[in-house]
This record gives structure tokens, C-alpha cells and sequence, in this order.
């Protein structure tokens, strides 16, 4: 399955994704109920607060083939600072109703 995730740009500065990216390779994680292969194909912060970009950056990657969007642990978790955004109802909902039943929409990664 290929998925992108997008991820808060507050954490950029000191959290590289890396967990993200091991979490997919291995399945684990939000992957755990998925038996195919996960190969992360885009990987974009949300812009920014309060979040808006998310939703034409996960509609751009659903038209270059993502089947799944993944919001980052940072942003809906607030893994690894134990601060989740205060703009994620409304991100999860805005990706929602633009990407409709195209894609599937992961609300954590680890």
C-alpha cells in the first residue's frame, strides 16, 4: 500500500521521522492491520499552524496514488513532546470530506 504522512511542522526541528518510517517498513504500529506491504511514497508537514495545508497536501498526494494519508504520532499523539495539535478535529475532518473514499485516513503512525 502506498501512503503519505504528513506531520506537524513544529516537530521537524528535532524529530526527523525516522520512527515513522520503521513503524511502516515492519508493519507496525497504525500498519499492524494491514498485510501488504507499506511503502511510504510522500512524507510533508502539515504547513504549519493552524494545520490548513494538510488537506491540499494530502489531496495532492491522492492524485499521484496514495491509497492511505497518515497524520503523524506528532500530530494527533503528540509523540515525542506530549503536545498534540490543538488543530487536528478540524484537519482530520477537512481531509476527510476533500479526499472522500479515494483514500483511506490514518490518524497516528506509533
Amino acid at each position: 500500500m502506498k501512503v503519505g504522512i504528513i506531520r506537524c511542522q513544529q516537530t521537524e526541528d528535532f524529530c526527523p521521522g525516522i520512527t515513522d518510517f520503521v513503524v511502516a517498513k515492519k508493519n507496525k504500529g497504525v500498519f499492524e492491520q494491514f498485510s501488504e506491504p507499506i511503502k511510504i511514497v510522500a512524507f510533508n508537514s502539515c504547513g504549519g499552524c493552524p494545520g490548513k495545508k494538510s488537506v491540499t497536501r494530502a489531496e495532492t498526494m491522492v492524485n499521484r496514488g496514495v491509497e492511505a494519508i497518515v497524520l503523524a504520532s506528532c500530530i494527533t499523539k503528540g509523540s515525542p513532546i506530549g503536545f498534540a495539535c490543538p488543530h487536528k478535529e478540524q484537519m482530520i475532518s477537512s481531509i476527510k470530506k476533500h479526499i472522500g473514499e479515494k483514500a483511506i485516513l490514518l490518524e497516528w503512525t506509533h
